[in-house]
């Protein structure tokens, strides 16, 4: 599933490529994913010009001039952006096509994406209105974490996969940032100190961030596409040795998800 790193990795290059571009036309060759997508779309973005592009958790926001246009890629989407009219495969979704010829092109084999317009202010919509605090800004930092982690039972890796308490945290980077902050994953959340709650809000921003410097493997204009960087410090990597220990690393399981750590390393 794309996580926050590749949702803005993706924004960034969309960002260069279609702000000041105008839409021509929008190709819909489904009517529903994760909820119903729009018909007026073919008539409502034709003549609008691309204004900015920006993310809030995990959701895109094409800002259209009076509207936004929300895109969220599930678990299986992506985004390519192809020259000319290449003929669509069976899951390639909807076409954004632009006045220099190209087109944006919305591909998602299990329809978990979402592809809606917002009218007013889009952080107020229901989809955007609970998220938490960005974790790459200033207002999320150990003195918020604390405070919200007071009296939770929760294991705190479900914890900040929570998006009510952080935006865009999965499973991947959870891992990661617990190890970062070494932070076992199945403490409860209203355990942990102010120290560590700073630990953990750097863990987490350093994860992110080293991801989003990855960007690189991550291809919006071609069709192979690699969501993550090459090498994890603990992600996938049960059984092999602990970076800063060397003890094989153990696994868990936390709300369904796989949870790797070290057993040494993290308290």
């Amino acid at each position: 599933m794309p996580e926050l790193p590749e949702v803005e990795v993706t924004r960034r290059r969309l960002e260069r490529e279609l702000v000041g571009k105008r839409f021509t036309q929008v190709v819909l060759r489904v009517t529903k994913l994760r909820l119903p997508v729009p018909a007026e779309l073919t008539t409502i973005l034709p003549g609008r010009t691309v204004r900015g592009i920006e993310r809030r958790g995990k959701y895109l926001l094409f800002d259209c001039g009076g509207g936004w246009l929300l895109v969220h890629l599930g678990m299986t989407g992506f985004l390519q952006l192809l020259q000319g009219s290449p003929l669509p495969g069976r899951h390639d979704h909807i076409d954004f096509i632009f006045d220099d010829g190209r087109l944006l092109r919305f591909h998602d084999p299990r329809k978990f994406g979402i592809v809606v317009w917002l009218t007013g202010d889009p952080l107020r919509h229901p989809l955007l209105a609970g998220i938490g605090p960005e974790p790459l800004t200033g207002a999320f930092n150990g003195r918020y974490l604390f405070a919200a982690a007071r009296g939770r039972r929760v294991a705190v890796k479900q914890w900040i996969m929570n998006s009510s308490v952080v935006a865009g945290v999965g499973n991947l980077y959870a891992n990661e940032a617990l190890f970062l902050a070494r932070i076992r994953p199945d403490r409860a959340a209203g355990s942990l100190t102010l120290q560590e709650c700073t630990e953990l809000a750097t863990g987490i921003r350093a994860a992110l961030e080293g991801s989003i410097g990855e960007g690189s493997t991550f291809r919006v204009a071609e069709e192979t596409v690699a969501y993550y960087p090459q090498v994890f410090k603990v992600y996938g990597r049960r059984g092999e040795a602990c970076p800063v220990c060397g003890k094989p690393l153990d696994e868990i399981r936390l709300g369904g998800r796989s949870t790797v750590f070290c057993n040494t390393c993290q308290e």
